[in-house]
């Protein structure tokens, strides 16, 4: 199960950077380049997502893996936004984060 989660960060961290780490890095570069960079990037992703799903899917079920998977982007998500881009935390990042610990708690309670 731990190996799951640590495939899904990795993935989380090359994703996150495809899709929006461009914004900031590429920003005066043209699109064609952002494409093409972010879409190597992503090839990363899923070099990590796809055996992450394989092998969390003989712990987990396919809606518990989309939650994990989900929550995991969110932190990921946040930390970037905080650290790399330097958007300030917010109130709603916090409600958002309150959603999804009950979105884990209704895809897991039995």
């Amino acid at each position: 199960m731990l190996k799951t989660i640590g495939l899904l960060l990795l993935s989380n961290i090359f994703m996150t950077y495809a899709w929006y780490g461009h914004l900031k890095t590429l920003a005066g570069k043209p699109l064609w380049m952002a494409i093409g960079i972010s879409w190597g990037v992503a090839f990363l992703e899923y070099c990590f997502q796809v055996p992450a799903n394989r092998i969390g899917f003989a712990y987990f079920t396919l809606p518990q893996l989309k939650i994990i998977q989900e929550v995991i982007t969110m932190v990921i998500f946040c930390l970037f936004t905080i650290f790399f881009m330097k958007v300030p935390l917010n109130r709603n990042f916090i409600y958002a984060s309150f959603c999804l610990v009950g979105a884990v708690y209704f895809i897991f309670k039995k």
